[in-house]
């Protein structure tokens, strides 16, 4: 089982990295083009800022679950390393347990939420707000798929990647 759940997380996180640094790429090329249009053309269009918003809301709800599998959020773990180590391990399972609920939650809560905004349109893009908040659900359930394959074990800490 070991191997199965490090293949998968082998997969998916630099799989949800990449979409998520393609998003941020996008909102980049989005920003200089508002930009570029509001200070050397003359004017901005209204889309280039509401769009960027939600390329950037998208592309940290898609690399939220990979990060927090990295150990690369951010997190005191000094109780961890105090704590004897089967309370150590205790804790972690509660840890692991309420991201996972918290994850699962986040996702149906703000499913439900995309989906009832569905027949109001966006200011600038004219589109159904149901289609930006999708990023949330999505978002959730990435880190709800991250958190339950990568099992209650110890989070990694940075002074474990130093060395």
């Amino acid at each position: 089982m070991t191997s199965l759940r490090s293949r998968v997380l082998a997969v998916s996180r630099p799989v949800s990295l990449t979409l998520a640094g393609a998003l941020l790429l996008l909102d980049l090329a989005v920003i200089l083009y508002g930009v570029f249009m509001r200070y050397l053309a003359g004017g901005a269009p209204i889309w280039t800022d509401e769009l960027a918003r939600f390329l950037i809301i998208g592309s940290v709800m898609l690399a939220a679950g990979a990060v927090w599998v990295e150990g690369g959020h951010m997190r005191v773990a000094l109780i961890e390393r105090l704590l004897p180590r089967p309370l150590s391990r205790l804790l972690n399972l509660y840890q692991w347990l309420l991201t996972l609920a918290l994850a699962v939650a986040g996702t149906l809560v703000s499913y439900r939420y995309a989906q009832s905004v569905g027949m109001f349109t966006t200011s600038g893009l004219g589109i159904s707000r149901s289609v930006p908040l999708m990023s949330l659900p999505v978002g959730f359930a990435l880190l709800a798929w991250h958190a339950l394959w990568y099992g209650p074990a110890p989070l990694r800490t940075v002074e474990e990647d130093a060395a």
